[in-house]
């Protein structure tokens, strides 16, 4: 079992950066992929980014490469997503994931654990 507590979200300015966290429980961690994915207000989820169990393969959506950036920290048992250049498109809840395959995936079936997201509004 895994338990997923996002933080980090907010309002922000276009043009401005926020780093979400994602700090997990178990001693499991080490051995889950980590997902970020997205979900605005009448829109799907949406795949952001993922990072295999060693932090050694990084998956990103087309429309956040070259401004986002995911990372861990498996001493500390937590994930982050480094967002810069942030727009209003960007607007959305936030919510982080754990795959226990270990490799990463852009489909949110490949996920079994889900933490219980955080807001991150970008203002024009």
């Amino acid at each position: 079992q895994v338990q997923l507590v996002e933080s980090g979200g907010g309002l922000v300015q276009a043009g401005g950066s926020l780093r979400l966290s994602c700090a997990a429980s178990g001693r499991t961690f080490s051995t889950y992929a980590m997902g970020w994915f997205r979900q605005a207000p009448g829109k799907e989820r949406e795949f952001v980014a993922a990072i295999s169990w060693s932090g050694g393969s990084t998956y990103y959506t087309n429309s956040v490469k070259g401004r986002f950036t995911i990372s861990r920290d498996n001493a500390k048992n937590t994930v982050y997503l480094q967002m810069n250049s942030l727009k209003p498109e960007d607007t959305a809840g936030y919510y982080c994931a754990a795959d226990p395959t270990g490799w990463g995936s852009r489909e949110w079936s490949q996920y079994d654990y889900w933490g219980q997201g955080t807001q991150v509004t970008v203002s024009s």
